[in-house]
């Protein structure tokens, strides 16, 4: 009966930043549970298209810019005009600018704050109130940073937005919970991406990071599926305002 609960048959699932990296294991990972899938980037997304419908579930592709939150309700209308429904809001897209804080630009700043916690926390919204008229709960996972836990350096503006998304994770868990909606969160420790190739690539950082790992690994973007399918699942129903991290023993060090 447990296994019954981790399936996402009939669902429908927003992933943003779908093309690539985390989000696009995040929606196999998710089609693989049972889950139509809405990709949202800000390119088409082809790769994960293939593979999520590889898997006999449809993927309908949204190419948007998410750095401004003008796009949400064209995003909201697209998908309830294709599936009539949403069930599930992943908030995966996101991205840093390694700067010494001293040299942080304003420009930097709210570029970083608007994509990684404005429409984080605006999509939530859109989504939550969509979730309440359909009168069946939801589910939201925000994608953090173990670097919202240990602050790191060099990372001023992304530090900042992801910990205020683990903020923002609780305060929501505990308004929107009367609703039957679930909003947690993933904190991903040093996966293996596009956007990290330069750390692997630097023979000396590689080996620092790899020493540091209890694992003794770099995280694959698989490794984020079965947190995010728990997280999506009725099996987590009492689960709310939760942060999770994957990061091989990171944070435990």
């Amino acid at each position: 009966m447990i296994l019954e609960q981790f399936k996402l048959d009939g669902k429908v699932a927003l992933v943003t930043g779908a093309g690539t990296g985390l989000g696009q294991g995040i929606s196999i990972g998710l089609a693989d549970a049972g889950a139509d899938i809405v990709g949202v980037d800000y390119a088409e997304m082809p790769e994960t298209k293939a593979q999520v419908e590889a898997m006999g579930r449809r993927f309908f592709s949204v190419v948007t810019n998410l750095m401004s939150i003008e796009p949400i309700q064209g995003i909201l209308s697209q998908v309830l005009l294709k599936f009539g429904k949403i069930d599930i809001l992943v908030n995966n897209a996101g991205g840093s600018r390694r700067a010494d804080a001293l040299d942080v630009t304003e420009k930097d700043w709210d570029e970083m704050m608007n994509l990684n916690v404005k429409t984080v926390f605006f999509l939530s919204q859109a989504m939550a109130r969509q979730f309440i008229r359909q009168g069946n709960g939801g589910k939201i996972i925000n994608i953090t940073s173990i670097h919202s836990f240990h602050g790191g350096f060099q990372l001023t503006p992304f530090v900042a937005a992801k910990s205020g998304v683990g903020g923002i994770t609780r305060l929501l868990a505990n308004e929107w919970a009367k609703y039957n909606i679930n909003i947690n969160a993933i904190a991903p420790g040093y996966i293996a991406t596009e956007s990290t190739a330069w750390l692997r690539n630097d023979s000396h950082r590689n080996s620092e990071i790899l020493g540091r790992i209890p694992s003794g690994r770099w995280g694959m973007p698989d490794d984020i599926q079965g947190a995010t399918v728990f997280l999506a699942s009725a099996a987590s129903g009492y689960i709310n305002g939760y942060t999770i991290a994957v990061d091989g023993g990171w944070l435990a060090r």
